[in-house]
């Protein structure tokens, strides 16, 4: 539950279960606040996705969203759903002081986050799941281990 190198930098990696505060924090796991004193700072950008939360760095939302996502055509009706509702919940966050983000209610209505939180590390950046929710996920991928071992297996992997 550390970082590690991938294709040259340091990335998140990892899971980690925290609580939300009364306020809608969270404490952002000492080894993720590493990586973003040493990489990046205490800003990302938070957006809804498959019902969790995507929490960016500022350059890794400029390289991966901006760039990427944002070279989508807007003239497909399914592209530009996705953009609307993709864009239209990114929120600037900054952590605090005592290295806590406040999720704003929006978003924590949308990934259904009570209280118990899972933090997970996605390379270049962090996903935010209810607890219940994580556990659905984890079910869902051991479900399909055969299908993806089979897969990568193809893949030489």
């Amino acid at each position: 539950m550390t970082a590690h190198k991938r294709g040259g930098g340091i990335v998140f990696r990892g899971r980690y279960e925290h609580a939300l505060d009364s306020k809608g924090r969270i404490s952002i796991p000492s080894k993720f606040r590493e990586i973003l004193n040493k990489k990046y700072d205490d800003r990302l950008i938070m957006t809804n996705f498959d019902h969790c939360l995507l929490a960016f760095p500022y350059e890794e939302w400029n390289q991966l969203v901006e760039q990427k996502v944002g070279s989508f055509s807007i003239l497909r009706k399914e592209t530009s759903s996705f953009l609307r509702f993709f864009y239209s919940s990114a929120i600037d966050c900054t952590i605090d002081t005592h290295g806590r983000l406040l999720i704003p209610p929006t978003l924590r209505d949308y990934g259904n986050l009570k209280r118990d939180v899972i933090l997970v590390g996605e390379g270049r950046f962090i996903e935010i799941f209810a607890r219940e929710h994580w556990l659905e996920v984890v079910q869902q991928a051991e479900e399909g281990f055969d299908q993806i071992r089979d897969t990568l297996a193809n893949l030489g992997i």
